[in-house]
């Protein structure tokens, strides 16, 4: 298949291994921004192949883990309403709430639905016109485009009964606010691929003239990962940093122009809560006002809702790197991927699944006593 399987050839990724070990000569802490590299290197073992020194942290670019659980709450009190029916992508419904998900309240006779893109939403909302509908529209850049694009043909179909529960995140501003807590210690970034090719590269540059760290835009294949890396760790040992892109087959600078143009028609820049990090300013996008009927936050009464949030899970230090999935107290007993505490445990791009999912149930400190 042509763009995949070159990019999991076992001997061109050793390839490069060896010579990532050819020129590391000292430890460094490199993060990959996306959860979606964060399965390829725990699913492939890239992380235990790599130089000894080099240590992979996992970052906050899982979109359903950094929702706040308020939203969530939301979410969940949205679809309990009668004459509701409230739409998701299948991750979203089974992560917990301050009480129960969203599975649970289809299980008590809501209407909650799963698609594949925002769009359906529009044909659920025209045959059901006495109903509301609701997409629980979260996401990065990635998402952006698609979810803006259905606001706006709900507009101008004039299609009343349809609305989004917008919790929009971006990566630029959250990469900012990590390198400025001083509990976070990364030298070197492997950018979301599929981020840049929306958005291009363009807002990246002032961060790696703020914080000299570079920063290398990478796809999620076994080859595009263990490239990615290379770049990084060439920049580190070379005394550059500099935004370089090991993902040229996707990616240019300048971004999907109309993409960029459908959510700048939609969406304006607001502060936005990350689950377990806080409020970053300028890192969320919320509907204009011109589209704010649309606005399911604003249409729905929502000032009852609470929310509890698990004192077990440790899900905030893992989504800022500064622990990992099995070093939480909680992974692999309390927390499964049956009976989660946290997002990250459910989502298809969460850290914690992939480190249950492909058995890394042991710290390295574990390991290294052992043998």
């Amino acid at each position: 298949m042509k763009h995949l399987t070159e990019y999991r050839d076992a001997r061109r990724v050793r390839e490069v291994l060896d010579e990532i070990h050819r020129i590391t000569t000292r430890p460094w802490r490199l993060m990959e921004v996306c959860g979606g590299q964060t399965h390829s290197i725990i699913r492939h073992g890239i992380d235990q192949l790599l130089p000894s020194g080099i240590d992979m942290i996992h970052g906050p670019g899982c979109p359903v883990c950094v929702t706040p659980q308020a939203i969530i709450d939301q979410a969940i009190a949205i679809a309990a309403m009668p004459d509701t029916i409230m739409v998701s992508f299948g991750d979203m419904l089974r992560v917990p709430g301050s009480r129960h998900d969203l599975f649970q309240v289809r299980a008590g006779g809501g209407d909650v639905r799963v698609v594949y893109s925002p769009l359906e939403c529009l044909k659920i909302a025209q045959e059901n016109p006495t109903k509301e509908v609701v997409f629980f529209g979260v996401g990065f850049e990635t998402t952006a485009p698609a979810n803006a694009m259905a606001v706006f043909q709900a507009k101008q179909q004039g299609i009343p009964n349809f609305s989004m529960l917008v919790s929009h995140v971006r990566v630029p501003p959250v990469l900012d606010a990590l390198m400025s807590a001083p509990e976070v210690q990364v030298q070197g970034f492997l950018l979301a691929g599929h981020v840049c090719a929306v958005m291009g590269t363009w807002e990246y540059p002032p961060l790696v003239e703020k914080f000299r760290v570079p920063m290398v835009v990478t796809g999620f294949e076994p080859l595009d990962v263990t490239r990615g890396i290379y770049m990084a760790v060439r920049q580190l040992e070379q005394g550059r940093a500099e935004v370089e892109n090991a993902y040229e087959r996707v990616v240019v600078p300048q971004g999907n122009a109309p993409a960029m143009a459908i959510i700048e028609e939609v969406f304006e820049t607001c502060d936005r809560e990350w689950r377990g990090i806080g409020s970053i300013p300028g890192s969320g996008w919320q509907l204009k006002p011109a589209y704010a009927p649309y606005d399911a936050a604003k249409r729905f009464p929502l000032g009852h809702v609470q929310t509890i949030e698990s004192t077990l899970c440790h899900a905030g230090d893992v989504l800022k790197g500064i622990l990992k999935p099995n070093e939480c107290p909680a992974f692999g007993k309390e927390c499964t991927p049956r009976r989660p505490l946290g997002a990250p445990m459910v989502s298809s791009e969460g850290a914690c699944a992939a480190y249950y999912n492909f058995g890394r149930f042991e710290t390295a400190p574990t390991l290294t006593s052992e043998s």
